[in-house]
């Protein structure tokens, strides 16, 4: 996927990596950005299209897909993350409610303008996806039921033309993960690696430094290996991703 002139919408745009994809794109080339933010921009460039979106809210998700007739790329990049233990139900809840429902909601609501473009969503996941991080449980399970979403819908729309990538993010040097005593990747440098990724056509996509070395043998693993046997149960005409 090459983003020269292609049109992005990007939730969560307006801080940390949100505003980072924005501004690796419109350094890349892109046609248009539509900044998905519950708050203001302030990246002035005339083809950046603000978009009033809470994820969290089904009418303000129906008024942004009739907004944008046209789309080539969804990047589901808003979430939430706090710390706690296994016991807080409501933190899961909160969890589940912006970074499972809220993109899958989305994914959902801009599927007609991707099947016409044939385009690609890119889903912002984590390693935490892969394995809890106990201090952070509840982050955690939302992270690994949206990595679950995300091979479905792979496995769905790919008979349409729509590609949809995992990004798995290590540690990122903003404002959610301040309070963690390890070693941060830019947030620059990871929007550059998730667009390096989208270019390459990769599935899953492994965008900094903590994440990278994971790539490899995740790539040739048994949970891979997996997910490619278990697209064998989707019919090639199937639309159950609508």
């Amino acid at each position: 996927m090459n983003i020269q002139q292609k049109s992005v919408l990007i939730t969560g745009a307006n801080r940390g990596i949100g505003r980072a994809l924005v501004a690796e794109a419109l350094r890349r080339g892109v046609g248009r950005v539509y900044a998905g933010t519950r708050n203001a921009l302030d990246i002035d460039d005339p083809r950046i299209t603000r978009i009033a979106l809470d994820v969290t809210s089904r009418p303000q998700i129906t008024s942004a897909a009739a907004a944008i007739a046209d789309l080539d790329i969804l990047i589901n990049n808003a979430g939430v993350a706090t710390y706690g233990d296994i016991a807080n139900f409501d933190a899961i809840e909160q969890h589940l409610a912006v970074n499972l429902y809220g993109m899958l909601n989305l994914s959902r609501a801009f599927l007609p303008q991707l099947r016409r473009s044939r385009g690609a969503i890119v889903n912002q996941l984590s390693l935490a996806a892969i394995a809890s991080v106990p201090v952070m449980p509840a982050y955690s399970v939302s992270k690994a039921a949206a990595f679950n979403v995300t091979q479905g819908l792979r496995a769905y729309l790919a008979p349409e033309g729509v590609a949809v990538h995992s990004v798995f993010l290590g540690p990122i040097d903003t404002d959610m993960v301040r309070d963690l005593t390890l070693p941060k990747t830019p947030a620059e440098e990871a929007a550059r690696g998730i667009f390096d990724g989208l270019a390459a056509g990769e599935e899953d996509i492994f965008p900094d430094f903590a994440s990278h070395p994971i790539a490899g043998g995740w790539r040739e693993g048994v949970a891979k290996m997996l997910e490619h046997q278990f697209r064998a149960f989707v019919p090639a005409n199937s639309s159950q991703a609508a």
